[in-house]
């Protein structure tokens, strides 16, 4: 007879004996960077040799989509189905990663080998995304293994290009949506809140990026000569921003503002604390939206930065004004922001104000999205945290950088749940990546008790139909 206890005593063993690292350095050492033709080729080798028998290993049937729909992106799932009737979780994953930037490492480490130091385990992937698929595929086997059922169906999906903007997922979920449906989605990607605090989140901020262009003419002018004479494309497109954002980074256009803030948001952030991490910069006084809190201003409101403006050569001026300048700007956006010909209204906001000459022109948007913090399923995972590891965790209704949960929950109509397994630290896109053996070991009890629990819920009956029920 199984028990939640033995599963969690076999996590624990499984991290301790070493077994983890070393699934963990088999993993790493495939250079599955996308959109370069190498890395296609170890992504090829990594779904063949590493995501196929894993899967076929729990018993699932595993369908291959290679450079689906003539895009950059291939696709793999792996079905189980125990019992039409029981409940189904679809999982997620993506086995790419972004460029290893050899060379910039410390301490001699290659990203493409796993390194442990410190109770760090250093390597490309190992944070996002392949340590922590790698546990969710690891505590499946476990639970599996020691009960030889799942009690719930299992779908898992595996995409190659994330880290290029998960190219065709949403057309290839749209079309799979009988392959891809059940009952509640479970995936690990992103931070936890800090390395010590289990986290949910329901979610993701969208993305809306766009340039700023001030392209007056095609030279220089001596500054002595035609200084108070030609207008100053770098002055005026400094204006320009500063009508959308002010010095204290407060967005000062209505249209690139959410319409509210929902209570059941507010409520889940009310008691959530962003307190740095060792290295971490320290959050700055005065700065964003005055009334909110930190959390309040990270997970459940929009932000617009500047992240890169030019104007001539900054590193080596001459005593001209310039011809042109550019800046481009990105704006986080959470749920329920209209974004809906956002270039047109941030070209109407400047034309209003006599900046016309500063042309804004969008160019990549991801959507946002977020599960409801009132959902049944929100609820079920807390608990299954809490009986786990005797902690309360963290819900942020959403992640505050951007994922691909809008597939999941706008297309295939499912409750999002996001458990973690890395922290705001790890350096994913930076040299030195690293996963915390800490964080992976609760990590691996955490998704064996949710896995354990799922197929014990409500005998047989998912927590939405549970809560319809006594509705």
């Amino acid at each position: 007879m199984s028990s939640r206890s033995g599963i969690l005593r076999k996590a624990e063993r499984y991290i301790t004996s070493g077994s983890f690292p070393r699934d963990l350095e088999k993993a790493v050492s495939y250079r599955t960077v996308s959109g370069t033709s190498a890395g296609r080729i170890s992504l090829d080798a990594y779904l063949t040799q590493v995501l196929t028998p894993s899967l076929e290993d729990l018993g699932c049937d595993v369908q291959r989509f290679d450079c689906w729909n003539g895009s950059d992106n291939s696709f793999l799932i792996g079905t189980r189905t125990e019992n039409p009737e029981l409940p189904t979780v679809l999982c997620y994953g993506h086995a790419d990663v972004v460029a290893g930037q050899d060379g910039d490492w410390a301490a001699g480490r290659s990203p493409w080998k796993l390194t442990l130091e410190g109770g760090r385990w250093y390597g490309r992937g190992t944070a996002d995304n392949k340590g922590q698929h790698l546990v969710n595929l690891t505590a499946l086997h476990l639970v599996l293994a020691e009960q030889e059922s799942l009690g719930f169906n299992l779908k898992f999906l595996f995409e190659c290009g994330e880290e290029i903007g998960s190219p065709a997922l949403a057309e290839f979920a749209s079309a799979h949506r009988d392959e891809l449906s059940a009952d509640v989605f479970i995936a690990s990607d992103g931070p936890r809140l800090d390395a010590e605090t289990p986290t949910i989140f329901l979610g993701s901020r969208g993305s809306a990026g766009f340039d700023l262009v001030a392209d007056l003419r095609p030279d220089s002018y001596h500054s002595g000569n035609w200084g108070g004479l030609l207008r100053n494309p770098a002055t005026t497109l400094a204006a320009a921003i500063g009508t959308l954002v002010d010095g204290h980074g407060r967005i000062q256009i209505d249209g690139l503002l959410p319409p509210e803030f929902p209570a059941s948001v507010r409520g889940r952030l009310a008691d959530i604390a962003v307190v740095p991490g060792a290295g971490d910069p320290k959050p700055d006084d005065g700065w964003g939206e005055p009334n909110l809190s930190p959390a309040e201003r990270l997970y459940g409101w929009n932000t617009l930065e500047v992240l890169a403006i030019a104007a001539a050569d900054v590193d080596n001026p001459i005593n001209a004004i310039p011809g042109s300048a550019r800046a481009v700007l990105q704006l986080r956006f959470v749920a329920g922001t209209d974004i809906s010909n956002y270039e047109g209204r941030i070209q109407r906001h400047l034309e209003a104000r006599g900046l016309g000459m500063v042309r804004a022109r969008a160019t990549t948007v991801f959507p946002a999205s977020r599960l409801d913090p009132d959902n049944p399923w929100v609820e079920w995972a807390s608990s299954s945290i809490r009986e786990t590891t005797g902690q309360v965790a963290a819900v942020l209704p959403n992640f505050g950088g951007s994922l691909p949960n809008h597939v999941f929950e706008d297309i295939l109509g499912l409750p999002t749940l996001w458990i973690p397994h890395s922290y705001p630290g790890c350096l994913q896109h930076a040299p030195n990546e690293h996963m915390i053996e800490s964080i992976a070991h609760q990590g691996l009890q955490i998704a064996c008790g949710l896995f354990y629990d799922l197929g014990r819920s409500h005998g047989g009956t998912t927590p939405s139909q549970a809560a319809a029920a006594t509705a």
